[in-house]
């Protein structure tokens, strides 16, 4: 059996992509994810990789985006006002259809912000954070030996899907110290005869570009890449299911809040309270389809959110409003406790009675 190991989740990521052929990283210090670079500085230069700390966040993506044309595995990191500075560049990935990972560790905003952890960066990630209509599989860890799976799965539905991943994780995830069993070395090799590797004389030349002057194959190229994220919503959506069988009251979080809310359920069921969690393990695709089977049977919904209410809307969405969902939340970079979760599921009990 694989030995554990007791890592940062921040460093969980990064050994994990290298496990995953991961040789080529770009990215700029930020709290809360700064281990991360940190640690891909001691190991890459050990192990013929590539480490550099580019000059902006901006110069990191775009560094990104020429690696990912080679059909190379390639990564940056930051957190999140380091995440809007990468925002245009992540738009350009998406619309040349290359395979990337983007690690976000979210902090506190708008704006600076705080260092403390926060959940506010998911319209940026699921709504698509640049311009243009595009998408991101977005991957929601809630544990370091998540960080560490979730990181090898996002290089792999990049391959897969031709398209530019996301870790979404919040501060807690990245500072957070857990046993992990960390994966093995793999490279899940698709062939891609669409990079930029030199022809040899060999072949047609390879052309990387989001650049369509003329509409109807601008229009065409974007409905054919819709088809494929109709594909990936089919195929890819990842939640966990927690006492759901018999609830009346449905929690939905994810990251930190899922574990608060995890303990919220079991006091609750002490209580004799039906509640049950959905977790989002991918944001996007959000998993729709559990939220409305859940809405035929539960009273209600609690979106527990390190945010203002963004994944609340998803919520709403995905059971066509036909069951209340309620936010309870907390901003700034503070965490909601379970005292406050199972108050606000009590006080929905109460105007259920």
């Amino acid at each position: 059996m694989a030995e554990k190991v007791l890592m940062k989740g921040n460093e969980a990521i990064a050994e994990a992509a290298i496990r995953a052929g991961c040789r080529h990283y770009f990215g700029y210090p930020i709290t809360p994810q700064t281990e991360l670079a940190a640690y891909m500085a001691k190991r890459m230069p050990k192990i013929g990789g590539v480490f550099l700390q580019a000059e902006s966040e901006v110069a990191a993506i775009n560094m990104v985006y020429g690696v990912a044309s080679t059909g190379k595995r390639v990564m940056t990191s930051s957190s999140s006002p380091g995440v809007s500075l990468k925002q245009e560049g992540i738009s350009y990935i998406a619309g040349s259809d290359l395979p990337a990972l983007i690690v976000n560790v979210q902090r506190g905003g708008p704006g600076l912000g705080g260092i403390q952890p926060s959940q506010s960066d998911y319209y940026q990630a699921t709504k698509g954070g640049g311009h243009g209509d595009y998408h991101l599989i977005v991957l929601t860890p809630a544990s370091v030996q998540e960080m560490a799976d979730l990181t090898s799965l996002a290089f792999d539905l990049a391959d897969k899907y031709r398209m530019p991943s996301m870790l979404l994780a919040d501060g807690t995830m990245g500072q957070m110290m857990e046993p992990v069993i960390l994966p093995e070395e793999h490279v899940n090799r698709i062939d891609k005869p669409w990079a930029v590797t030199g022809t040899q004389m060999q072949r047609k030349h390879n052309i990387i570009n989001s650049l369509y002057l003329v509409p109807e194959e601008l229009e065409r190229t974007n409905f054919e890449r819709y088809e494929r994220y109709a594909q990936i919503e089919k195929e890819e959506v990842r939640y966990e299911s927690y006492m759901m069988d018999d609830a009346e009251y449905c929690l939905v979080a994810f990251g930190i809040a899922a574990r608060v809310s995890k303990n919220a359920v079991v006091a609750l069921r002490a209580k004799g309270v039906k509640a049950g969690l959905i977790r989002p393990i991918t944001v996007w695709p959000f998993p729709k389809a559990p939220i409305a089977e859940a809405a035929k049977h539960v009273k209600a919904f609690v979106s527990v959110e390190l945010s203002m209410g963004q994944m609340i809307d998803d919520i709403r969405l995905a059971q066509n409003c036909e069951k209340p969902v309620v936010l309870c939340n907390r901003a700034g970079g503070m965490i909601p406790d379970p005292a406050q979760i199972i108050a606000a599921v009590e006080a929905l009990k109460g105007g259920n009675d």
